[in-house]
Order: C-alpha cells, then sequence, then structure tokens
C-alpha cells in the first residue's frame, strides 16, 4: 500500500517514514481493500513532553478512518494509531460479512 506521509513544519527522516511505511503495510492483513493512505506527522510549539500529533486518513470503499494520536514520539503514536485502525479495519470487514 502506498502511504502518503507528510510532515508539518519539520523534516522526517527516512528511518521514521519507513518505520511509518512498514507499519501501515500491515493493514493490509486485516483489510485487503484500502484505497489509499495519508499520514500527517506535526509537531505542536508547547512545553508538554507529548507535543507529536499522528494523524493518519485511511480510505476504503465507501468510507474513510481518521485516528489522531498525540504522545511523546511518532513512533509511539503510529503503533498506538496502527492498533486503533486495526480494530476499525476488522470491525468493517465483520460487518461487510455479515451481509454476505
Amino acid at each position: 500500500m502506498k502511504v502518503n506521509t507528510q510532515s508539518v513544519n519539520f523534516n522526517a527522516d527516512k528511518k521514521l517514514i519507513d518505520f511509518i511505511q512498514k507499519r501501515m503495510d500491515k493493514l493490509d492483513l486485516f483489510y485487503d481493500k484500502v484505497i489509499s493512505s495519508d499520514v500527517f506527522l506535526k509537531v505542536e510549539n508547547t512545553s508538554d513532553k507529548e507535543n507529536k500529533i499522528f494523524e493518519a486518513r485511511v480510505s476504503v470503499p465507501g468510507d474513510s478512518f481518521v485516528v489522531k494520536k498525540q504522545c511523546k514520539t511518532f513512533e509511539e503514536g503510529t503503533d498506538m494509531a496502527i492498533a486503533s485502525l486495526e480494530r476499525q479495519l476488522k470491525k468493517r470487514k465483520e460487518k461487510l460479512r455479515a451481509h454476505l
């Protein structure tokens, strides 16, 4: 799956982008009809340690899922968001199976 990654107000390094790509690729195991996915990485200018925002939008036929997580690191935010997306995609797949 092609992941469109955008970092707002900073430059993301190659290791972080590869990490996100690898984690997002695992979503294909749960739902194989993913059309596209967009990831937005933002850093808030606050004194708070949890100032990294990971936002992902995954488009599937007829719907799209948006997850937004705020954590200390982008890796932690990525893992939390992917776990949430996995649950949502599994739920959608079960709903579609129930209609068949």
